[in-house]
């Protein structure tokens, strides 16, 4: 004997005839979540943004190389001047 039963309901009719939770609030948070997440990644990546976030390290470290490369040869002039030891 077999028996044959069709059942005609939606998803969410089917979750309560089952005793499912319903999970749809915790995706959408979830998913705000993720899209919020994604635009704070993408806004980071705009052209004007990466500029803004290197040049000012880029200028600094050139900007202390060049004081470095400075205080050497005004320090070095001073080293290199011969020392009267006799006179």
């Amino acid at each position: 004997m077999k028996i044959h039963v069709d059942v005609d309901c939606t998803p969410e009719e089917a979750r309560t005839l089952l005793g499912l939770p319903d999970v749809k609030p915790m995706q959408k948070a979830l998913m705000d979540e993720i899209e919020g997440r994604m635009k704070k990644a993408l806004s980071a990546m705009e052209p004007d943004a990466l500029v803004r976030m290197w040049l000012p390290a880029s200028m600094q470290s050139l900007e202390q190389w060049q004081k470095f490369i400075w205080s050497r040869m005004t320090g070095a002039q001073g080293e290199d001047e011969p020392v009267d030891k006799g006179s």
